[in-house]
């Protein structure tokens, strides 16, 4: 689903806890999340509220890392409640069909900060290499590129 003005604004009170607090969006603009050069993508569940987004382009990018137009850049996450309880493989796996399905790309790329474990797990289940490590520019940290060849 597209993302709608209410849900890029309940995506500004979403707040994790240590060490994914990096990941809280409570001093994020709304429109942010609007903007269509970003492509972001509500995920929702059955009764209609936002579990995830996924976002495509520019969003994906961490300071520091070396970027092409190699790959398409996917970025995302999972509501704060939600995180943990083994999710995040069919939210990235949205992501992805989502890609394939409407944009002209043969790769997709995603970065993740090196300490997010399950995250890495989860892209290595769903086929995603390695590709680079770097470390941030804004944060001091350690962060991993990886990439996924459509098949």
């Amino acid at each position: 689903m597209h993302m709608t003005a209410a849900y890029a604004d309940e995506l500004t009170r979403w707040e994790y806890p240590h060490p994914y607090d990096r990941y809280s969006m409570l001093d994020t603009d709304p429109s942010e999340f609007l903007d269509p050069t970003s492509h972001f993508l509500a995920l929702v569940d059955a009764a209609g509220e936002l579990a995830g987004f996924r976002s495509f382009g520019r969003d994906g990018q961490v300071p520091g890392g070396t970027y092409d137009d190699s790959a398409l850049d996917m970025g995302g996450g999972l509501r704060p409640d939600l995180t943990g309880r083994g999710l995040g493989g069919a939210a990235i796996q949205l992501g992805i069909d989502y890609a394939w399905e409407n944009f002209d790309i043969q790769k997709l790329r995603v970065t993740v900060w090196q300490e997010n474990k399950r995250a890495l797990k989860v892209l290595s289940a769903l086929g995603f290499q390695s590709l680079d490590r770097f470390v941030a520019t804004t944060t001091q940290e350690e962060y991993q590129i990886l990439t996924l060849a459509r098949r």
